[in-house]
């Protein structure tokens, strides 16, 4: 096994195939060849070549080697350093370092990956009345004169993230989001978000009420942010809930904007000085049943 097929065409327009055997290449040149190949191929088709090839794969310096051309992968190299037994494979394919971990942020896909509870005339999606800048699409939803409330959750080990980087590094938890209001009627805006344990108890939380936005506005949006560090082992999951009203109680869609909600989860440059590990964590099968509508209930009043 570890035999490579090549094709190439010929001057005269004839077909020629070349194979090479690539097992008897040292291991390191063999690591460098592997390190070019898509991490979705290396998985699902180069590990099953040989033992030899799973062997190489089931290492980080193939991966260590292919994140090094990439910039954006800089935080998993340092997160293979803090965490030698971090499953490279999976952080290599699923790539969670640095992207929006929340789904659909603009309504692009109208109401798709959120838990939305209307109010009023419920939540639509528009077009923004003022740019975002870096948002992935300019489009919001708006609310209307009765609070509508949205929520979603991140599963932070489907995203890519090991437990035990999550328990020993503990790394930044970055929240962004932007709200604002028609210049012709005034808005309210509340945002919720939360770290949670496997059992879904709280670890740590954000809230922000802002002051209204008054009617008679240049429309602009506003950004809310917050960064969660150094919070506690235990993180499983991040669920956000935002809601908006309008202020003037005017049928229709009158109510906050809101638009690119952002969560990101990066690194901090230092890392934590007395790591802690979790031995135990109760697994999401026993998630108390009511656990989840009590803090709906929380987040509607």
């Amino acid at each position: 096994m570890g035999l490579v097929k090549s094709k190439s065409t010929s001057t005269d327009g004839m077909e020629i195939q070349c194979l090479v055997d690539l097992n008897p290449l040292p291991e390191e040149l063999l690591e460098l060849i592997l390190s070019w190949v898509p991490a979705q191929t290396l998985v699902t088709r180069c590990r099953l070549v040989c033992c030899r090839w799973r062997d190489l794969i089931d290492r980080p310096t193939v991966w260590k080697l292919q994140w090094e051309r990439d910039p954006r992968m800089h935080d998993a190299i340092e997160a293979a350093h803090r965490c030698p037994r971090m499953d490279c494979r999976r952080v290599g394919v699923l790539r969670p370092f640095g992207r929006n971990l929340i789904k659909n942020p603009c309504g692009t896909e109208q109401f798709q990956h959120w838990v939305i509870q209307h109010g009023g005339n419920g939540w639509r999606v528009e077009e923004n009345r003022q740019h975002v800048e870096g948002a992935e699409a300019q489009t919001c939803f708006a609310s209307s004169y009765v609070w509508c409330v949205k929520s979603q959750l991140i599963d932070l080990l489907k995203e890519g993230f090991p437990e035990e980087l999550m328990d020993t590094c503990q790394p930044d938890v970055i929240i962004c989001d932007w709200w604002g209001a028609r210049e012709d009627c005034g808005c309210r805006y509340k945002i919720r978000v939360e770290l949670l344990a496997a059992d879904w108890s709280v670890i740590a939380e954000f809230n922000a009420n802002p002051e209204p936005i008054p009617q008679w506005n240049n429309a602009q949006y506003q950004k809310v942010s917050h960064v969660f560090r150094s919070y506690g082992p235990g993180v499983r999951y991040i669920q956000l809930w935002h809601k908006g009203v309008d202020t003037q109680f005017w049928e229709g869609h009158y109510g906050a904007r809101i638009t690119n909600s952002t969560v990101l989860v990066k690194l901090s440059p230092e890392p934590l000085r007395s790591p802690t590990r979790v031995f135990f964590s109760l697994p999401p099968k026993h998630i108390p049943p009511r656990s989840r509508s009590s803090r709906w209930r929380k987040i509607l009043k």
